[in-house]
This record gives C-alpha cells, structure tokens and sequence, in this order.
C-alpha cells in the first residue's frame, strides 16, 4: 500500500463520510527504520520498515516515495494508516498505508508531525 496517485490527484472533493467513518481509520505516527530498493513494483517504490511503538509493532510497506533518498527516509516520522489490512504488491505483503500529499507531479511529499513524537501516537 503507498501513496498513489489516482482519481484524488485530480483535486476533485470526495463524497462526505461522516466523522465515524474517519474515526474509523487508526492513523499513527511511526518511524522509518529501514529502506529497501523494490525493483519488482511496476512503479518506481520502496519498501520501508516503520516502528509504530509496542501496540502497533513493526510494519512494512511498499511506498511510491522515491523522490526522498534511503538516507531521508531512515529515522524519519511518517503517518501510517495502520488498520487497512494486507496488499500483496509484486509478491511483497504491504501492511500500512503511508499518507502524503500528491504534488501536481504525482510525487508524494509525506505527512509528518511538527515536533518529535513516540512511535505509535494517534492522530487525531
């Protein structure tokens, strides 16, 4: 699971949900512990190791983030959507969504907190 651009790049509103829809999703802050180059994903990604603290644990995922180096990604924050379930990409089992932005290049600029928090604090 990454950030991909699809019909959301276009910047069109999506249909209301409802707050108990977005409570829904378990969006954590986690830190990037290990990069690993993804040569078998159609798309240029990585595969990335995040630390989403002792309840959560450690997750992986095959993220289109390649316009950040291995060396911006180990030990950065990102935010995870963590309660997605599982996504086999190119044999590889994707366990989280990591959350960017989409520029209007199709790159993803990744979300993260403005001060250093523990692996595995909620957003709200």
């Amino acid at each position: 699971m990454s950030g991909r651009p699809s019909e959301a790049s276009s910047g069109a509103a999506k249909p209301v949900v409802g707050t108990e829809h977005f409570a829904a999703l378990d969006l954590r802050v986690g830190r990037v512990l290990a990069v690993e180059p993804f040569p078998e994903a159609r798309k240029p990604a990585w595969k990335l190791t995040v630390d989403f603290g002792p309840e959560v644990g450690e997750l992986r995922t095959s993220a289109q983030v390649t316009n950040y180096s291995e060396t911006e990604l180990v030990g950065r924050q990102v935010v995870g959507a963590v309660n997605l379930g599982t996504r086999r990409i190119a044999g590889f089992t994707s366990e989280f969504l990591v959350i960017g932005g989409l520029a209007p290049d199709g790159s993803v600029s990744l979300l993260l907190p403005d001060t250093d928090l523990p692996p595995g604090s909620p957003v709200a």
